[in-house]
């Protein structure tokens, strides 16, 4: 099953989390613009994960390696 195309573009996301660290709530940015409040929510704890600011999830850099290792781990079986 193929992901579409990321909707927002990573400066959207990127000034999102800025504006929620800044004080900001999802709910009142979700009223402000298009995406939902937990997708912003979704977003800043991603973040905070990348910056190593929380240790509940994988970092972005984390859940590729895991998508690309996956993806080979397919491929060798195929293969086999």
């Amino acid at each position: 099953m193929a992901k579409s195309q990321a909707r927002y573009s990573a400066e959207f996301r990127e000034q999102m989390v800025e504006l929620v660290r800044a004080g900001r709530s999802p709910h009142e940015l979700a009223e402000e613009f298009e995406p939902s409040a937990q997708t912003i929510r979704n977003w800043y704890y991603q973040a905070e994960r990348d910056a190593g600011n929380r240790s509940d999830g994988l970092s972005s850099e984390e859940q590729a390696e895991l998508r690309r290792l996956r993806q080979e781990n397919r491929q060798l079986r195929e293969e086999r």
